[in-house]
């Protein structure tokens, strides 16, 4: 049974991306993987400076969350698009996380042999498709495979429901398949 990390790269109470990495999560599961969601704001990690790494090591956040990646073979990351890009939430998260620590058994151990599927939502038209485009290009040269299946929604609270479900069934099916995906390519790690 694939294990998938499930975030989004926002803090935000009401945050949409949260939301939509939330409804996903059933999708998951239905495809048979076990399913770990965490919110970023119970990992808190200052912004990355080399110095204060020299210093005081890596962050105890970026420790627990550099770890629970390792164990789990697929990471769905929800994506939220500032002015074109992903969340600097997202990055420092990303960053922390790809630190070596003398205790790793690997250089880059949260990502080695991981697949991961983005998904961005917005209340626009585009989703959050810009961002994805920036997250897709860190993901890979951290050494993840992300699957070519990654969905922008757009209109978002017309799309997903209060309750979680998609009402556009085009959308939905688009989503279904992403998680299919994900849990396929990610049992092969497994």
């Amino acid at each position: 049974m694939p294990k998938i990390l499930a975030f989004a790269g926002s803090t935000r109470a009401g945050s949409i991306n949260r939301r939509l990495v939330e409804a996903i999560v059933p999708l998951l599961e239905a495809e048979g993987a076990h399913v770990t969601p965490v919110d970023l704001k119970d990992y808190e990690m200052p912004l990355y400076n080399g110095d204060l790494e020299e210093r005081d090591g890596v962050p105890e956040g970026a420790r627990r969350l550099k770890r629970l990646m390792a164990e789990h073979d697929g990471l769905l990351i929800g994506s939220p698009e500032y002015n074109g890009g992903f969340t600097p939430l997202l990055k420092n998260t990303l960053d922390w996380c790809s630190r070596r620590e003398t205790d790793d058994p690997a250089p880059l151990v949260a990502y080695a042999g991981k697949t991961a599927a983005i998904v961005s939502a917005s209340g626009g038209k585009f989703g959050g498709m810009r961002g994805l485009v920036h997250l897709r290009q860190i993901l890979v040269n951290l050494g993840v495979l992300v699957i070519p299946q990654q969905v922008a929604v757009g209109n978002v609270y017309e799309v997903l429901g209060e309750d979680g479900s998609f009402n556009d069934p085009t959308m939905g099916n688009m989503i279904g398949d992403m998680a299919r995906a994900l849990v396929q390519v990610s049992r092969l790690s497994a």
